[in-house]
């Protein structure tokens, strides 16, 4: 396991308990977006890669039923806990999940129907060659679907840019500045899949509200997602400036009823294995 995945690992294990409990809708409705995508079928083998607390892999096992199954897999040991009990809280036997590194899943090739992973991709630190792994764990025709994010509105590029400059150039990277990398257009998304060897390539792009009451609701929900990591740059005695900083851009973007409202594209980018391989 390179550092840069342990890194990963311990960040989403210390965010497990309050990953997606802010209140605010992000995750779920992503989630929903791929998996009504992917058009599972009763019965199908499924597979989730990079689950967190589950917004896709319980979706995907109400899709497959009773007959099918679903394999989601984590590296965050306390995400996969939050995941098994969500699981047999709403009596899903037919999830199994268990602690794996995404970019090299130890499952046997050819095995699954489909594949999700949702705004995971872009944590690896080789998704082209992680990728290519995926599609072989697929039989052949199965289909994959890969969720990243697209543009996002002002605000948040704002904000984005008050952490600029706390932040190493190895995190300057699409998800951050939006210039360089795969992950900054649909091409460069659905060239990365074709190059992993998936066919019949294709993007949809999805816009997502995202709402917040206030800005202290803001910084709750930015600690329980992977930007934590970026308030752990920002030396302790300029945090309650930055925070400042951006109460006062989120201001700007209440509503008529006093919700703060930012814009976020979603980019879902869809392919499957070829027939014949």
């Amino acid at each position: 396991m390179s550092e840069q995945v342990r890194r990963v690992a311990a960040l989403f294990d210390s965010l497990a308990a309050d990953y997606d409990q802010s209140g605010v809708a992000f995750f779920q409705p992503i989630a929903e977006q791929l998996v009504a995508l992917m058009v599972v079928r009763s019965g199908e083998q499924a597979l989730d890669i990079g689950c967190g607390r589950g917004a896709a892999t319980l979706r995907l096992a109400e899709a497959v039923g009773a007959e099918g199954s679903v394999t989601a897999v984590d590296l965050a040991p306390a995400m996969v806990e939050h995941t098994r009990a969500a699981a047999a809280a709403a009596d899903l036997p037919q999830v199994l999940v268990e602690v794996m590194d995404a970019s090299q899943p130890a499952l046997p090739e050819e095995s699954f129907d489909l594949l999700t992973s949702s705004l995971v991709l872009f944590f690896l630190p080789e998704p082209d060659r992680a990728l290519t792994r995926w599609l072989r764990l697929l039989r052949p025709g199965g289909r994959a679907g890969v969720t990243t994010f697209g543009d996002y509105s002002d605000t948040f590029h704002a904000i984005d840019a008050l952490f600029r400059p706390y932040l190493p150039p190895e995190m300057l990277d699409a998800r951050t500045s939006g210039q360089n990398g795969p992950f900054e257009s649909d091409a460069g998304m659905e060239q990365l899949m074709s190059a992993a060897g998936a066919v019949d390539v294709r993007t949809v792009r999805r816009s997502l509200e995202v709402r917040f009451a206030d800005a202290s609701q803001w910084r709750a929900w930015s600690m329980s997602t992977g930007q934590r990591m970026m308030w752990g740059l920002i030396p302790e005695a300029d945090r309650s400036d930055v925070f400042a900083a951006a109460g006062a851009l989120l201001e700007e973007a209440c509503d008529e009823s006093g919700e703060i409202v930012l814009g976020q594209d979603v980019r879902h980018t869809l392919g499957r294995r070829p027939e014949q391989t």
